[in-house]
């Protein structure tokens, strides 16, 4: 969730920007731990394979709210202040993650291929990747305060306008505030909802956890995630064979907390309250405003996860990207 709010006059120019992609430098320290583990130890049900602290000269980088990967390698994240960027990661020898390169930033557009005017209509907050024939054809965002999910076709890897409205339930599009869309991901193959998108929102609850949806064709309805603590869901991802992954934040006393549940893919269907195991909680210096999660291949053959933090813009907080594998 963007903490700034440009002025009317910038808004002005920037919804007459063309949208062309612009290259930017990403600067990466290596984070060579994690709540004491080092690369390669456990970490609670996961194991610990590097990480970044990211930063760039670039005015606008920074507010990355969540994150898709595809082709082992590359990038695709939203920006809550109304930008896509997009670029590959880099390896070591080691397969340990070394930086970022190739990466460009362009602005989110509508379906007439215009900036959004408002902040309010920038806020992306959520994206997966849309795999089609095993390759990634497309990407889907979601938007709060002014609720809404659109498509962006994927070309040479890289999100282009015009964007595709995608159509979502009333009670949702309704939602203004900050607690509306928050995590979307798309079920695989392997899962009893294949090719179907959940929906989370951040703060709307529906009696029985935080309000959900499903977009689908046969089994599309809502649903609801249940509430465990005060963590709020901020993305999530599917695994390969269809258990879904939900990244939760918290922030108690100053000091944020992120946590990850694994819920069965047999629990993900509309009328369902989920609710799963916790394969991962965290809190401290080595933990910032994660909004982000991602799961794909790597080149070595291993399922990895990758969560990223949103700094919101603000100089005492981080943009940290963190690689786990399942232990």
């Amino acid at each position: 969730m963007a903490l700034r709010a440009p002025a009317l006059a910038a808004f002005a120019l920037l919804a007459a920007a063309p949208a062309c992609a612009e290259p930017i430098t990403v600067d990466a320290q290596r984070i060579a731990t994690f709540q004491g583990a080092r690369v390669g130890e456990p970490v609670d049900s996961l194991v610990f394979r590097g990480g970044l602290e990211l930063d760039s000269t670039a005015e606008d980088f920074g507010g990355i709210s969540d994150i898709g990967i595809f082709n082992g390698t590359r990038f695709v994240a939203v920006i809550d202040s109304g930008w896509l960027l997009s670029g590959q990661f880099d390896y070591d020898a080691e397969s340990i993650l070394s930086g970022l390169s190739a990466v460009e930033i362009t602005t989110v557009t509508d379906s007439a291929g215009e900036r959004p005017y408002g902040w309010r209509e920038k806020d992306a907050e959520a994206l997966d990747v849309i795999m089609r024939d095993d390759a990634p054809a497309a990407i889907r965002v979601g938007f709060e305060r002014i609720t809404r999910v659109l498509d962006y076709t994927l070309s040479a890897n890289r999100p282009v306008p015009p964007a595709r409205s995608v159509a979502i339930p009333g009670w949702l599009s309704q939602l203004r505030g900050n607690e509306t869309i928050e995590a979307l991901c798309i079920a695989p193959p392997a899962s009893p909802i294949a090719g179907s998108t959940l929906i989370l929102t951040e703060g709307a609850a529906n009696g029985s956890g935080w309000a959900a949806t499903l977009l689908g064709v046969e089994d599309r309805g809502d649903l609801a995630l249940s509430r465990t603590g005060d963590l709020h869901p901020t993305s999530c991802a599917f695994l390969p064979d269809g258990d879904l992954l939900v990244l939760e934040r918290g922030l108690f006393m100053l000091s944020f907390t992120t946590r990850i549940r694994r819920i069965s893919a047999e629990d993900v269907h509309a009328g369902a309250v989920m609710d799963g195991d916790i394969l991962f909680q965290a809190s401290g210096r080595d933990v910032d405003n994660f909004e982000g999660l991602a799961v794909y291949r790597h080149a070595s053959g291993e399922t990895r996860l990758a969560i990223v933090s949103d700094d919101n813009f603000n100089s005492f907080q981080r943009t940290l990207l963190y690689e786990f594998a399942l232990r």
